[in-house]
C-alpha cells in the first residue's frame, strides 16, 4: 500500500509519494511509474492539492440502499450517474464556499477512485486494473436546489463544494472500508463500504461504457446515511478507514 498527494511546491503543483513524515517529489504523475526526482519536502498538510488533475468528476447517487431511503427514494436498478463540473473540486483545508442561493447546504460522505488509464468499454476486470488509488470524497450538496429542480448537476457544481483528498492510496481492498463523516466532531455519518449496491469496478465499467475515462478523472461512490446540514463555522472531516481525513471549513461570504 503506498500513499500518493499532489502538492504545491517552489516551481509548482507536483506529484508526490508520501513516506512518513516527507513527500519524494516525483517527476510524473504515478500511475506513469514511480519516478522519484530525489527531492524531499518535509510533510506539511498545508501544501496538498486536490489529489489528481481530472478532466471530470463522475459521480454516484443511491448506491447504499438507506441513504436511497433517507431521501424518499428507492435503489435504481442500475448506476445513477451525473456529472460534477471539474471547477467544483476543492481539496484538503480548503474552505467550501456556501452560495447565496442556498440555504440548505449538506455533506455526503463518499469513497472516492482515482483512474490510472484510458478506459472505454471496459470489462469488470479492465476497470478494476484501472483504478489506481482511492481516495476520500465530500460531495457538498445544495439540498433545497436539488429538491426543487429534481436534477443534480447545480446543486452539485458550485466552486468548492467537490471536495477531495487528501491522499491517493494504491493497492487497497475498497470492500470493507469505514466512511464517517464528523461535523464539528460530531459524528454524522458511519457507513461501510460493505453496504454499497453497485462495487467501484462495477461503477467503473458502466460509466467507460458511457464516456471514456481518462487517468487522473475520480468516479464517487455514493454516500452511506445520515446526511445533514453544514453552517458558517463549521468544520467538516471526511474520515475513510486506511485512507485519512479530509478536513474543510465552511464559510459563508459577508453580503
Amino acid at each position: 500500500m503506498k500513499r500518493f498527494a499532489r502538492i504545491q511546491t517552489s516551481v509548482g503543483p507536483r506529484y508526490a509519494l508520501v513516506e512518513g513524515r516527507s513527500f519524494e517529489v516525483l517527476t510524473n504523475a504515478p500511475w506513469t511509474g514511480l519516478q522519484k526526482t530525489g527531492l524531499k519536502l518535509p510533510f506539511s498538510e498545508d501544501i496538498i492539492l486536490v489529489p489528481s488533475e481530472a478532466s471530470k468528476v463522475v459521480a454516484v447517487g443511491q448506491n447504499y440502499k438507506k441513504h436511497a431511503a433517507e431521501m424518499g427514494k428507492s435503489t435504481p436498478p442500475e448506476p445513477l450517474i451525473f456529472l460534477i463540473s471539474p471547477s467544483a473540486l476543492n481539496g484538503h483545508k480548503q474552505p467550501i464556499v456556501l452560495p447565496k442561493a442556498s440555504h440548505e447546504v449538506q455533506h455526503e460522505a463518499e469513497l472516492a477512485l482515482i483512474v490510472g488509464k484510458e478506459l472505454k468499454n471496459a470489462t469488470e476486470q479492465e476497470a478494476s486494473e484501472a483504478i489506481f488509488g482511492l481516495t476520500c470524497f465530500n460531495d457538498v450538496t445544495a439540498r433545497d436546489i436539488q429538491k426543487r429542480e429534481h436534477h443534480f448537476s447545480r446543486a452539485k457544481s458550485y466552486d468548492s463544494f467537490a471536495c477531495v483528498g487528501p491522499f491517493m492510496v494504491t493497492e487497497l481492498p475498497w470492500e470493507d472500508l469505514y466512511v464517517r463523516c464528523r461535523v464539528n466532531a460530531e459524528l454524522r455519518q458511519d457507513g461501510n463500504t460493505s453496504e454499497m449496491t453497485f462495487s467501484p469496478p462495477a461503477l467503473v465499467a458502466f460509466i467507460s461504457q458511457i464516456m471514456t475515462l481518462f487517468p487522473g478523472d475520480v468516479v464517487t461512490t455514493g454516500t452511506p446515511a445520515g446526511v445533514g446540514p453544514i453552517l458558517h463555522g463549521d468544520v467538516v472531516e471526511i474520515d475513510i478507514e486506511n485512507i485519512g481525513v479530509l478536513q474543510n471549513p465552511v464559510v459563508r461570504p459577508q453580503p
